[in-house]
């Protein structure tokens, strides 16, 4: 498995010195790689760092195809209900790897159920997805490690009771719980009720979930080769878990995105020219944002630090959010995924009434969209915008599983840098509390007074347009 990075346009003999990074730049960080690099190795022999190694897991792989292989049989559809790392991995893959799995016929996808990933509690949406499957023919999955999320609880509530009024007293067998090994709601749950279970790896975060049951029980359901997937990210192990930062991407693509960072592009936008990757950069979003969005450093300082990243589609967004990258503030660097070659491609044909078309005879649509790309890439420079690529030779589940795992191990090098820790989210529990409070739940008394003082506090301006 190949991943390129090419970040010529990140340097500063590309869009110039006040933006653009000098090789003096990277080589400065030469020796606190190797530091940072030594204190990993050292967390990941003390297993505090077990997404490192889920790719080598094969006794779980066997544990998944089991369980996949009787939903198979028994399910025309797989709901997966979760929230946040629960699920934006599994719709990432599943839209890179089964492109338009939905849409087929029974048939024409080997029998194999549909997968929806409900991510969220809007009525409408939650109730429009229901109406699409028979009670009697669908699974959920219910993902959540601590057991206490919210949103996966009230999905949950809402589905047990639509399959028990469907077939009664054997709804049980219409869910598998995916939760702590040994602790929290969903595990007691399944202790005391017999629900069927599956353990998220202690020490895994819901963002690292990637190669765990969270994403590789739905994927092997609809057919996906998790073998391939998990080897992928294996092959690019031995090229991102070493302490050499000029032959590491992942390494290397964190001091450049810090680098930027530190020259005021705080804004990382990773855009794909793909329509199967769209969803892996919302998966990055949340990966990007989550772990390095941070109040405090390491040791307490208050810092307020972190990119803010966003995901874009090429070449659909060259049309709506290029012109911002162009032209607007001196904030951005984007990173690009090219994909070097198509599953399919299409011919452009000669249309000769149109002369004003015919330049595009004997092309590809293929050729097009990486065209496109690289003049993106020219036009940035051209406007002193730095931005690099990252290339694929072609979506594939070794390229899929290889481009998460970089991602991973960026996300967690870049953590360092900025000196934060990149695996708590403690941003994320204060609306959860409210959320409780606001919602009766017992023991958050004082959270409910105290978002009534908020309020009390707050000079309310609204305007109607009834």
């Amino acid at each position: 498995m190949s991943i390129t990075l090419d970040y010529t346009n990140m340097m500063a003999d590309a869009v110039g010195s006040e933006r653009g990074i000098d090789n003096e730049d990277i080589a400065g960080f030469i020796e606190q790689t190797k530091e940072i690099h030594q204190h990993i190795q050292a967390r990941r022999e003390n297993r505090e760092l077990p997404f490192f190694d889920l790719p080598r897991d094969t006794v779980a792989i066997d544990e998944i195809m089991v369980l996949a292989k009787e939903i198979q049989e028994r399910f025309d559809n797989l709901i997966v209900l979760g929230i946040g790392g629960s699920a934006l991995g599994t719709t990432a893959i599943f839209k890179a790897l089964c492109f338009g799995h939905n849409l087929k016929e029974k048939a024409q996808r080997d029998g194999l159920p549909r997968l929806y990933v409900l991510d969220n509690v809007d009525p409408d949406g939650f109730a429009a997805h229901l109406a699409l499957c028979e009670a009697a023919r669908t699974c959920f999955l219910v993902i959540s490690k601590s057991g206490t999320t919210v949103e996966t609880t009230s999905q949950f509530l809402v589905a047990r009771q639509w399959v028990e009024e469907a077939v009664g007293e054997k709804y049980r067998d219409h869910f598998v719980l995916i939760t702590d090994p040994e602790s929290g709601v969903l595990r007691e749950l399944a202790d005391r009720e017999g629900y069927r279970s599956c353990a998220i790896p202690a020490g895994v975060g819901g963002r690292f979930t990637a190669f765990t049951p969270v994403c590789l029980l739905p994927l092997a359901c609809v057919g996906v080769d998790i073998s391939r997937l998990l080897k992928g990210a294996d092959d690019l192990s031995g090229f991102v878990c070493h302490g050499d930062l000029e032959t590491n991407p992942a390494y290397l693509n964190a001091v450049l995105q810090y680098l930027a960072y530190q020259k005021g592009l705080k804004t990382t936008v990773l855009m794909p020219y793909s329509d199967r990757l769209k969803d892996l950069a919302d998966w990055f979003r949340q990966l990007w944002a989550e772990s390095l969005g941070k109040k405090f450093a390491t040791d307490g300082t208050v810092l307020h630090v972190g990119p803010t990243p966003v995901s874009a589609l090429g070449t659909t967004d060259q049309h709506s959010q290029v012109q911002l990258y162009m032209e607007g503030p001196f904030d951005k660097v984007v990173t690009f995924i090219a994909v070097d070659e198509f599953d399919q491609d299409l011919q452009l044909p000669d249309y000769g009434a149109s002369p004003k078309m015919s330049y595009l005879a004997g092309h590809t649509m293929g050729e097009l969209i990486r065209v496109e790309q690289q003049a993106t890439a020219a036009a940035l420079v051209r406007n002193k915008r730095s931005n690099c690529t990252l290339h694929i030779p072609r979506v594939t589940p070794e390229a899929v599983g290889a481009l998460i795992y970089m991602f991973e191990v960026q996300t967690l090098f870049a953590g360092y840098l900025f000196d934060v820790n990149p695996l708590d989210q403690p941003g994320v529990e204060e609306g959860k509390l409210f959320t409780y409070a606001l919602m009766g739940r017992q023991g958050y008394e004082k959270k409910a007074q105290e978002y009534a003082a908020i309020k009390a506090h707050l000079k309310t301006r609204i305007l109607s347009c009834e």
